[in-house]
């Protein structure tokens, strides 16, 4: 069983890694003006990733606010994009 925790931490760290390395891709495509690359960016997080975390900090039982934080970023980064598309 600890190598099933172990490779689900593992799991969870390579998912953050992976959500912020697609936050920085879109504020690169809100400041070049990418803004429907931007909305990519935005589903694939909201879609994919943040649900497998979600998952995998179930499975750990484990008490992580990052999805929350990851989610308030990810909205004001939404928002930004609607109002740069105006």
């Amino acid at each position: 069983m600890d190598k099933r925790i172990k490779r689900t931490q593992k799991g969870v760290e390579s998912l953050k890694e992976e959500i912020e390395k697609h936050f920085q891709k879109i504020e690169e495509d809100i400041l070049e003006g990418n803004l429907d690359r931007g909305r990519y960016h935005v589903k694939e997080i909201d879609k994919s990733l943040l649900k497998a975390l979600e998952v995998k900090i179930q499975i750990l039982g484990v008490d992580d606010n990052s999805l929350e934080i990851y989610r308030k970023r990810l909205d004001e980064l939404r928002k930004e994009i609607d109002k740069s598309s105006y």
